[in-house]
């Protein structure tokens, strides 16, 4: 029996023709029947690819032979091409959907004036080293609200964000001026939202700014759940979630009767479709699968 993976990397730097990229990474993942998304822009790629082990490790060898993606750090977990329900290439004007184009710089080396990155056991450090100054380090999650739902690192700040556009109006309302001078990690799913958001936030004055290299995915892979991470990672795939290790915990609520889950589902009122935590039971009901509070457009 075959095995399968699904890999996951991303790689700041500028492609002069993203158009040809995304010509080449489509008929090379056509040729080794591999399925996901790989979005493309003038500033790099951000891919999340599943299929055949052999035929993955093909990928990632022939990809990082392109000058630019030289030493992608690529993320490897359980799955297949099954969890997606096709081969998406795309080139997009932000790698990163933030709405600020025209803010991000660029280079061969990455994203220039982002955050310090930090290995995970780097982070343990800086945060042992802030502890023992008296200081807390504040975690500022990069990713979509709901995602943090079913896991996050401990007493993260959580921003009130449905997308990521919504990001640059939270940093410019002055809610987290007072973070300002604080010892700040930001983390996300893999790693490219914060390199994003990092930049953003140097850009408006935040002083100690440092993001997780690798992201949650990076972070899991070496401490599973026995650091500073709880719960779940929300993933955008047919999985929906994933664990580190069975003694991952159950943070998510089901929003019909606070019985512990992770699993996600749609509001069953098809104009809708929105997703929300529901246990096993209440899932098995469509008409509980309604937004309890009502549907939003």
């Amino acid at each position: 029996m075959a095995l399968n993976r699904i890999v996951l990397f991303y790689g700041f730097t500028p492609l002069p023709d993203p158009e040809a990229v995304r010509l080449w990474q489509r008929a090379l993942c056509e040729k080794l029947g591999l399925r996901g998304r790989i979005l493309l822009s003038p500033d790099g790629i951000n891919a999340t690819v599943g299929g055949e082990l052999n035929a993955l490790k093909q990928y990632v060898k022939t990809t990082r032979e392109y000058a630019g993606f030289h030493g992608i750090d690529v993320k490897w977990s359980d799955g297949s091409a099954a969890d997606f329900p096709r081969l998406s290439v795309k080139v997009r004007e932000e790698l990163v959907s933030f709405g600020a184009p025209g803010e991000l710089v660029v280079d061969a080396n990455g994203v220039v004036g982002g955050g310090r990155h930090l290995e995970p056991e780097e982070l343990h450090q800086l945060v042992a080293a802030k502890q023992a100054a008296g200081e807390d380090v504040v975690f500022f999650d990069g990713r979509n609200a709901f995602e943090a739902q079913i896991g996050k690192f401990k007493n993260a700040v959580v921003p009130d964000v449905a997308t990521t556009h919504d990001f640059i109006g939270e940093l410019d309302s002055g809610k987290y001026d007072g973070l300002k001078d604080q010892p700040v990690v930001t983390y996300c799913t893999g790693g490219v939202r914060c390199e994003v958001l990092s930049a953003l936030m140097v850009n408006r004055g935040f002083t100690q700014v440092y993001q997780l290299a690798g992201g949650i995915a990076r972070y899991g892979e070496t401490f599973k759940d026995a650091g500073l991470w709880e719960g779940s990672l929300y993933v955008f795939d047919k999985r929906m979630h994933m664990e580190f290790s069975d003694a991952a915990a159950t943070i998510g609520r089901c929003v019909r009767c606070a019985a512990p889950t992770n699993k996600f589902e749609n509001c069953s009122n098809l104009s809708c479709r929105n997703l929300n935590l529901y246990c096993a039971d209440c899932a098995a009901d469509p008409g509980t699968l309604q937004c309890p509070q009502g549907c939003t457009d």
